[in-house]
């Protein structure tokens, strides 16, 4: 039996991925409460559908504020986080305060609300730098930062919030995810977002080490189909899934392709390699696909092309 349509929460649901799962529950029919503190996410990113969904901005380790939103959901779809790996790194408490007692909070409070599902957002930072490829979910974890640690420890509760209050979880370990409403102008944004900011002003890309480092680019879009997926899956104990394409591209291959889209030619800078940088990712998404039903529906080129019409400035939502 589905799951759709539902009274849903999500938090982080401003931000770039949470935007757009906003906008797939909408289309399902779901009532839909949005949590966010904005420290990351945007209004802009759910200005268009602010009159069909109840926004509350707050913060998810504030036990009243997630009492109030969660009240009456079936369902929640957990991506609030600190996403950034270097902020985590220089500042591993208030992280942790966020990214793991955070996450502790809402399975809490989805416990003692009778809500029957959590879907939580994970990362395959927690394979580390294990040159194993692909990257299945039997392997041995290796988290290299705080952030891959909190992330493990969000999966770790999950099942444990399964085995001991029988609550049904399921975590999803993102690759690299793009699309619109990727912020191009921090720091800390993905590699396609800078690239794609870069070439549309002329400038050229610095990319560090040789340009021959590869990663699993999905595209927000399948993300978002997962996360429906994994709602509506009737086998959910804990387990956790890979969420990529299988498909590993080069960066040095990504801004030929970014540039031949923006209608630029130019070869990019390079710097030293940095340090602790995994070399090469890709996913093995058997699983997902098995048991989930999840097969990625944008090719590399399909994704980019929407992503720079994003950028161009059309269809800003």
């Amino acid at each position: 039996m589905s799951m759709f349509p539902c009274k849903a929460l999500v938090t982080g649901g401003a931000g770039f991925i949470g935007s757009h799962l906003v906008d797939a529950l909408l289309e399902k029919r779901c009532d839909v409460t949005v949590l966010d503190n904005l420290s990351s996410g945007r209004l802009s990113n759910i200005e268009h559908v602010k009159d069909r969904i109840v926004f509350c901005q707050g913060d998810i380790r504030d036990p009243d504020i997630l009492l109030k939103t969660v009240k009456d959901c079936s369902l929640i779809f957990h991506l609030a986080a600190v996403v950034s790996v270097p902020q985590t790194v220089e500042d591993p408490m208030d992280s942790a305060l966020v990214n793991e007692i955070g996450t502790l909070q809402v399975l809490e409070t989805a416990r003692r609300s009778g809500v029957q599902q959590v879907v939580l957002s994970s990362s395959c930072a927690v394979y580390g730098d294990d040159p194993q490829l692909p990257k299945n979910e039997r392997m041995n974890v290796k988290p290299l930062s705080p952030y891959a640690v909190q992330k493990l420890s969000g999966e770790y509760y999950a099942r444990l919030y399964h085995e001991l209050y029988g609550m049904r979880t399921l975590s999803l370990r993102y690759f690299n995810v793009y699309g619109p409403r990727q912020d191009p102008g921090s720091p800390y944004s993905g590699v396609i977002s800078i690239f794609m900011r870069k070439a549309l002003s002329g400038q050229p890309a610095l990319i560090y080490g040789d340009g021959n480092q590869s990663r699993d680019f999905v595209f927000v879009k399948d993300v978002v189909r997962a996360n429906l997926l994994a709602a509506d899956c009737g086998d959910t104990r804990g387990q956790i899934f890979n969420i990529g394409t299988a498909t590993p591209v080069t960066i040095k291959r990504l801004w030929q392709m970014v540039c031949q889209m923006s209608g630029q030619d130019m070869d990019p800078e390079f710097a030293a390699p940095r340090p602790g940088e995994v070399f090469a990712s890709v996913a093995d998404i058997g699983a997902a696909r098995s048991i989930l039903g999840f097969v990625p529906e944008y090719a590399i080129e399909k994704g980019l092309a929407e992503t720079m019409k994003w950028h161009r400035g059309a269809g800003r939502t």
